[in-house]
């Protein structure tokens, strides 16, 4: 795993040893900042599962102002830590370790972000309540995106038939929101893409009732 381009291009980074971490493989990487490669240039970032760190970190190499990056795990943040000093990106970076639910409840009001990273272990709900956590606490910034990363459950090359129904908004819906309308009304999705079984959907939130 390494740095793919800029400031620390071709860094090798660390990731723990783990089976609860599913890095982010460097072909989905470098989809992801294709999608978002002229969102970068002095954005604001927080990284919410973040793992190795390798996100927010090319992010930062890109050409990002600052970044959060929070995992609950101890061992990851120190991983993040390396990660960080090794790209000579550490003073850009502030680490948290602390449960994606508390990072929120203390950030809302205090903070705000342009890109948000969203890569949570598949085969649960935590995309989804992130994603119902950010909106609650009001941290993406006006015009912000969120990159979110899911499990579209098929394993293999999809025919055309088959990639269209994994494009569906029902299939999005399912894979990025669990099946929540309630949630999913909170959203736009921008894009959707799919790499092997990984999906990598942008979006942005819409305007409520309190909204400016």
């Amino acid at each position: 795993m390494r740095v793919i381009t800029g400031t620390a291009r071709g860094t090798k980074l660390a990731t723990l040893d783990s089976d609860a971490t599913r890095p982010t493989s460097d072909k989905v990487k470098e989809a992801i900042f294709s999608m978002i490669q002229f969102d970068l240039e002095g954005r604001v970032v927080l990284d919410l599962f973040g793992g190795s760190g390798q996100l927010a970190l090319e992010a930062l190499s890109r050409g990002a102002e600052r970044a959060v990056i929070v995992d609950s795990s101890r061992e990851a943040t120190a991983i993040v830590i390396d990660n960080a000093k090794k790209t000579k990106l550490f003073e850009k970076c502030r680490v948290s370790t602390s449960d994606f639910a508390s990072y929120l409840k203390g950030a809302a009001g205090r903070e705000k972000f342009n890109i948000i990273f969203l890569d949570p272990p598949y085969n649960t709900t935590l995309l989804c309540d992130a994603l119902v956590g950010i909106k609650s606490a009001e941290i993406l910034a006006p015009g912000g995106i969120i990159v979110a990363e899911s499990d579209t459950g098929f394993k293999g090359k999809p025919s055309k038939k088959k990639k269209d129904e994994l494009l569906s908004p029902d299939a999005v819906k399912d894979d990025v929101f669990s099946g929540d309308a309630d949630a999913a009304a909170l959203y736009s999705i921008e894009k959707t893409k799919i790499y092997g079984r990984t999906r990598v959907t942008i979006l942005t939130s819409k305007k409520g009732e309190n909204d400016e």
